[in-house]
């Protein structure tokens, strides 16, 4: 007699399931892909952004649990979002904040501070805000890079946050213990962000990777929201930082 089960008869549980997501920068792109992904398996999700009009629009495509316009850079913003967050969450995404690409001597200081605000000083001050918000074996998850790997004229900024984050993920994952911190760091992803800052020299770019990448494709914010719902899941992941770029690295891409 056949034991072999059929596809159609496995049920898939919904790994999320009665869970609360923040999403921060989740009205588009890899933040609206993983709050799309959570809800879809169970989780209630609240998204951030600093566009009222695409929060909602965001919101409306995956039935949000809430959402908040404001600038996560801020602090006193920041800090308010938390205090207003009705209860205790299960998992906290961070998605804001954007690269800033130019020769090191000649970048204004006004727009490095800027970039090092929307990720390093933003970890810190998520962190901080989230430590009394997420349940024990819930996650942080921040999203790094991967391009910066590999020092390059225009890249300093990049470099820096990229040498700097994974060891921030590490010591914040010691210090909120038993709540999980980790850090995805991503290659080339395609994004309206990818978009607005490739303009016409993006489809170039997309039939570079095509051809060179080992996955012979392009990186989707689906393949980025799969494992951060993964990380959210496994609960013997933190401190640690997980690449998704295609094989970008290990090709001259």
């Amino acid at each position: 007699m056949s034991t072999a089960i059929t596809a159609s008869h496995i049920q898939h549980e919904p790994q999320l399931l009665g869970q609360t997501v923040i999403v921060i920068g989740g009205s588009a792109g890899i933040g609206l892909e993983t709050a799309r992904r959570a809800t879809a398996e169970g989780a209630k999700v609240i998204l951030t952004g600093r566009s009222p009009e695409r929060l909602q629009h965001a919101a409306s495509e995956i039935d949000a649990l809430s959402t908040t316009a404001f600038d996560a850079t801020d602090s006193a913003q920041l800090a308010q979002f938390f205090r207003d967050v009705p209860s205790i969450v299960d998992h906290i995404m961070v998605t804001a904040g954007r690269p800033y690409y130019g020769r090191l001597i000649d970048l204004d200081l006004a727009h490095a501070r800027r970039a090092l605000d929307e990720h390093f000083s933003l970890f810190i001050e998520v962190a901080r805000n989230a430590a009394g918000k997420v349940k024990a074996g819930g996650t942080l998850i921040f999203m790094g890079g991967t391009g910066g790997r590999r020092p390059s004229i225009g890249f300093g900024i990049q470099s820096t946050l990229t040498t700097a984050l994974p060891a921030l993920t590490a010591n914040l994952a010691l210090e909120l213990a038993p709540v999980r911190v980790n850090l995805i760091a991503a290659g080339f992803v395609d994004t309206q962000l990818a978009a607005s800052i490739l303009g016409d020299e993006l489809e170039n770019r997309r039939n570079q990777l095509r051809a060179k990448l080992p996955i012979r494709r392009v990186v989707q914010p689906a393949d980025v929201a799969a494992l951060a719902v993964h990380i959210m899941t496994n609960t013997a992941l933190t401190g640690a930082t997980y690449d998704v770029d295609g094989g970008q690295q290990i090709v001259a891409a």
